[in-house]
């Protein structure tokens, strides 16, 4: 740290300033001054850290109110003021009792006002004074005086040769120290006044406030000098010794020494500036370490990394990295749990609470709780949520950490491409950092907390790495008890985090990572779940997020259902938020612009903040067209229906598909004209037809592609309906793969397309009887106004979704003349 004896600050703005406020003082100014009268009374000026000797001059900030004023009353008069020193500098408005008794009248040179709002003074110290009583308290201290006794000095032989000691010192003192500016010797050099010389070096010596107090208080100058003299003797020979220990150390020291002299240095101003010292560090470390409930295995790695960190130089880079894995070790909670509730009644309460309906989630929820409570050890079962975006996927994992009391962290693996952002770095790179499963368990500060695992489903890779293939160690319960992460370099136990991904398709899961979770397939809801929904949640949270009471805004359920039916087309929620929104914020805007509104929302106000309907019911029924046949698919935002149109022109049998189809879809009707062909009699299709007659089938919505085995009989009886010319039956949809035998196979997806039909207003669905068992999972009062035909063969099919009459318009009479005259 550095040393300086004296302490300038105070005077050195004031020598350089060629002005009439020059500090220094000859012989007759100082007897003009001793010749002053002192006012029996004065105004008392408090100083905290500055004692004020007659003859010096030195600025002061003034920033209490009180001195502020006494400042601008004495500055309109005489300008002559009491400064005394306070006893205890940490009082922020001292009396008159906490005053030093001697002080020093002050003459006001000059006001000024800084940029920073605060009031500077310059003064200069006259005659010493002794307090006598007060006499006034507000709005400042005035007390009655009397001079202070001061014995004259007796300039012997013994006096000379310690003043001129003491300008010697002085002069020493500022050549061999740094810090202390060259003017402060011109300023020495010239003073003449034997006085004024003490007082000066006195009132500039860096010594504390009650050693500068003490000697205002000595009358006698020559005890005064021999006091100054003293404290010179012992800043210069420390200042000395000082020099000679860095002139010796610069000489001697090498590179290693003169680097272990910084860090000493270093470690000295860190401790000053508050900051921890290396050693405080290691202290620090060693003190978690023991706290930690870690194995033996991971205590002795622990010991041997903290043992390598004593012997690594801590201005080596290698030390904040090791600084850095320390670190992080006694972060980890390391055998750390949270307490499992195992009130299932209260967990059930929490699940419908927070969600409305997935009923199979929340039985799935309750049975891993219930073989908990029971077991007490069982690990922790990899569920995998697989539903449409909006459903709740990724807010029911919120709900199972509330409903079992534990940590809940979220990890989006949208995107992710490079391995190490699940098992991390090795430290010994530059900027490395350990994996983000190890990092969010620190987040959690516990090693059971709920983990979701959110959009598993969009994990690419690279060159980089396989994400995907980084999880399987993560997510396989045989395995994540020793997940080993590069960055940390020793296993940690993941088998008590309850994983629980999310993801929109199973498709793109690499299949042995989808061989390791169970599957829970969220699906989207019915009519009458939205509106349940929305009346429990969505609007709640709409009114709040908008400022709104209950009492402001209301929508009933028949109004919720038009929003629902008329306004979105989805499998979630989501977009039903973003509708309730909207009419939260029309009342809103009527509310704060003081308009007459209604807090019951109908159906007109509906449409007036929404605009029409976005959709139309009508327009997803059939028509009396033949060979047209309304389907039902799946897609990742949930269910959809589409419709397959077949038609014929006279030609040589050739086979035309638009409407962006996928491969599948292509496949599916080439399979379904390649059975009508070979079993033309089933259906009373002359085969003749086939071989005179161009097929083209259309899938509208041709911007959009289409894939999938969904459609096969779809595609069959759209060919049927347009070789015989009997329509399809109305309110009529279906969905199944076909073979060329005619066997009707399940496809998935059920209970998306039969949400996606009651959205359409559809009254019959045709599905294989293998699906009949996704029949059964809905409720059956959302399905009660639709019936549901249960297939085997492409026969049962024709059957049930073709009419026995023929279409009989103008068109279409005009398609069987045309076959007429073809088979003759």
């Amino acid at each position: 740290m550095s040393f300086d004896p004296f302490d300038f600050n105070n005077a050195l703005p004031i020598i350089n300033e060629e002005s009439e406020f020059f500090p220094l003082m000859s012989s007759e100014d100082e007897e003009e001054m001793n010749n002053e009268l002192i006012p029996e009374v004065l105004p008392i000026l408090p100083l905290r850290n500055t004692v004020l000797f007659p003859g010096v001059v030195i600025p002061i900030t003034v920033g209490r109110d009180k001195s502020i004023k006494l400042i601008k009353d004495a500055n309109k008069g005489n300008k002559i003021i009491g400064v005394v020193a306070q006893k205890d500098t940490s009082i922020e408005d001292p009396n008159y009792d906490q005053l030093n008794q001697v002080g020093t009248m002050a003459l006001i040179i000059k006001v000024l006002q800084m940029p920073d709002g605060n009031t500077t003074v310059i003064i200069q110290g006259k005659k010493r004074f002794t307090l006598k009583e007060q006499v006034q308290t507000e709005p400042y201290i005035k007390a009655s005086i009397e001079p202070f006794k001061e014995i004259k000095a007796k300039e012997d032989k013994e006096f000379k040769a310690m003043v001129s000691s003491i300008k010697d010192m002085a002069m020493n003192i500022i050549h061999l120290s740094p810090n202390i500016p060259t003017e402060a010797s011109i300023a020495i050099k010239n003073i003449e006044s034997t006085s004024f010389l003490i007082n000066f070096i006195s009132s500039n010596m860096n010594a504390p406030m009650t050693a500068k107090q003490h000697m205002l208080e000595v009358a006698n100058l020559n005890d005064r000098a021999r006091m100054v003299l003293e404290h010179l003797t012992v800043d210069l020979q420390m200042l000395e010794l000082k020099n000679q220990i860095q002139s010796k150390v610069r000489v001697d020291l090498d590179k290693q020494q003169r680097d272990y002299f910084l860090n000493q240095q270093l470690k000295t101003i860190q401790e000053e500036l508050g900051g921890n010292s290396p050693d405080m560090e290691v202290d620090n470390l060693r003190a978690k370490g023991k706290n930690k409930k870690w194995s033996k295995e991971i205590a002795d790695h622990f010991n041997k990394e903290l043992e390598k960190l004593v012997r690594i130089n801590p201005a080596a880079a290698d030390y904040s990295v090791q600084i850095n894995y320390l670190e992080l070790l006694t972060e980890l909670p390391w055998n750390e749990f949270t307490k499992d509730n195992f009130d299932l009644k209260r967990a059930q309460k929490v699940l419908d609470k927070d969600h409305f309906g997935l009923d199979k989630v929340k039985q799935r929820i309750i049975e891993y709780l219930a073989v908990l409570k029971l077991k007490h050890n069982m690990k922790a079962p990899i569920l995998c949520l697989v539903g449409p975006p909006g459903v709740g996927k990724t807010s029911l994992g919120k709900s199972i950490a509330r409903a079992l009391g534990r940590k809940y962290v979220r990890m989006a693996l949208g995107g992710i491409r490079d391995e190490a952002e699940i098992r991390g770095h090795r430290k010994t790179y530059i900027g490395a950092m350990p994996g983000r499963i190890i990092q969010s368990i620190k987040k959690a500060g516990a090693s059971n907390p709920v983990f979701i695992l959110d959009e598993i489903d969009k994990v690419g890779n690279d060159f980089r790495g396989d994400p995907s293939s980084a999880l399987l160690e993560v997510l396989d319960p045989e395995q994540n008890s020793n997940f080993y992460d590069h960055y940390v370099e020793m296993d940690y136990d993941l088998s008590n985090v309850m994983f629980i991904a999310t993801a929109n398709s199973l498709s793109t899961i690499q299949p042995a990572l989808l061989d390791r979770m169970e599957i829970i397939e969220v699906n989207g809801y019915t009519i009458e779940e939205k509106v349940e929904i929305a009346r429990q949640h969505l609007l709640p949270k709409q009114r709040e997020a908008h400022g709104l009471k209950p009492k402001d805004v209301s929508i009933k359920n028949n109004v919720l259902e038009k929003v629902v039916e008329d306004y979105t087309r989805e499998s979630g929620v989501r977009n039903l938020e973003k509708k309730i929104g909207s009419l939260v914020r029309g009342i809103a805007k009527s509310i704060a612009m003081e308009e007459e509104y209604s807090a019951a929302i109908n159906k007109e106000d509906v449409e007036k903040i929404l605009g029409a309907p976005l959709f139309d019911k009508d327009s997803y029924e059939n028509n009396n067209v033949a060979g047209v046949v309304t389907g039902l698919a799946w897609t990742q935002v949930g269910g959809d229906i589409l419709f397959i149109e077949a038609s014929l022109s006279p030609g040589k049998g050739r086979l035309t598909l638009t409407g962006s189809l996928g491969d599948v879809m292509k496949e599916s009707v080439t399979i379904a004209l390649a059975y009508l062909r070979a079993h033309a009699s089933l259906f009373n299709i002359d085969y003749r037809l086939f071989d005179q007659w161009d097929v083209h089938v259309h899938v509208p919505a041709g911007a959009t592609p289409k894939d999938g085995p969904s459609a096969g009989i779809t595609m069959l009886t759209a060919l049927v309906s347009a070789f015989t010319q009997r329509k399809v039956k109305e309110h009529l949809a279906m969905t199944g793969e076909i073979t060329l035998r005619g066997k009707v196979l399940p496809v998935g997806g059920i209970k998306e397309k039969i949400l996606a039909a009651k959205r359409a207003n559809i009254k019959e669905i045709i599905l294989s009887k293998s699906n009949q068992k996704d029949i059964l999972e809905i409720k059956e009062s959302y399905i009660t106004d639709m019936k549901f035909h249960y297939v085997a063969e492409m026969r049962e099919v024709i059957n049930l979704a073709l009419t026995p009459e023929k279409v009989e318009n103008p068109l279409d009479l005009t398609v069987k003349e045309e076959v007429k005259a073809v088979l003759n």
